[in-house]
C-alpha cells in the first residue's frame, strides 16, 4: 500500500456514516444509495488510491438496481390491482408524507418509533394516496380505489424492504472497498 493507513480508515469511517444516513434516507423515502455513492465519488477524488473508480462504478450499478426494483414494485402493484398512472402519483406523493408524519406521531416510541414509524407510515402513505387520487380525481369506485390503494401500499412495502437490503449491503461494499 503506497498510502498510510489513516486514510483508509477516515474513508471507512465516512462510508460507515453515509451508510447509515443512506439507510435513513431510504426509510424516509429519500434516495439514500445515491447519497452514498456521492460520498464514495467525493472520497475518490480526494484519495483515488482508496476508493476506485470500480467501487464507485459498483454503488451506481447497485444504486440503479434498487430504483428499477422500486419502479418494478411499485408499477406491479398498482396494475395488478386496477390503479392508474396517476394513481401511481398519488401513492409517491403520500409515500413521502406518510414517511414523515409516521416518523413524526411514531417517535414517542424511543428508538423502534423512529424506525418503524417512516417505514409505516409510507407504505400507509402510498396506500392512502392512491386511494384519494383514485377515488377522487380518476372517479374510480370505492371498491377499486381501495384495490389501487392496496396495490400500491403492497409494492411500497416489497420495494422498501428490498432498497433497505441493497442499501446495507451497498454500505458493506462502501466499507470494505477502503480496505481492497
Amino acid at each position: 500500500m503506497s498510502w498510510p493507513i489513516w486514510e483508509a480508515w477516515v474513508i471507512a469511517s465516512i462510508a460507515t456514516l453515509s451508510g447509515l444516513a443512506a439507510v435513513v434516507c431510504v426509510i424516509l423515502a429519500l434516495p439514500g444509495i445515491w447519497l452514498m455513492t456521492i460520498v464514495a465519488a467525493l472520497c475518490m477524488w480526494w484519495q483515488p488510491g482508496v476508493i476506485s473508480w470500480k467501487a464507485v462504478l459498483t454503488l451506481v450499478i447497485l444504486g440503479i438496481i434498487s430504483e428499477a426494483i422500486d419502479l418494478f414494485a411499485s408499477a406491479a402493484g398498482s396494475k395488478k390491482f386496477g390503479g392508474s398512472k396517476r394513481g401511481a402519483l398519488g401513492a409517491i406523493v403520500g409515500t413521502i408524507i406518510g414517511a414523515i408524519l409516521g416518523g413524526i406521531f411514531l417517535s414517542v416510541i424511543p428508538v423502534v418509533g423512529w424506525v418503524i414509524g417512516p417505514i409505516l407510515g409510507g407504505i400507509l402513505g402510498a396506500g392512502a394516496g392512491a386511494l384519494m387520487v383514485e377515488r377522487g380525481i380518476v372517479n374510480q369506485t370505492w371498491g377499486d380505489s381501495f384495490k389501487s390503494g392496496g396495490g400500491a401500499a403492497a409494492g411500497r412495502a416489497v420495494s422498501i424492504f428490498v432498497k433497505l437490503g441493497l442499501t446495507i449491503v451497498a454500505g458493506s461494499f462502501f466499507v470494505l472497498a477502503a480496505f481492497i
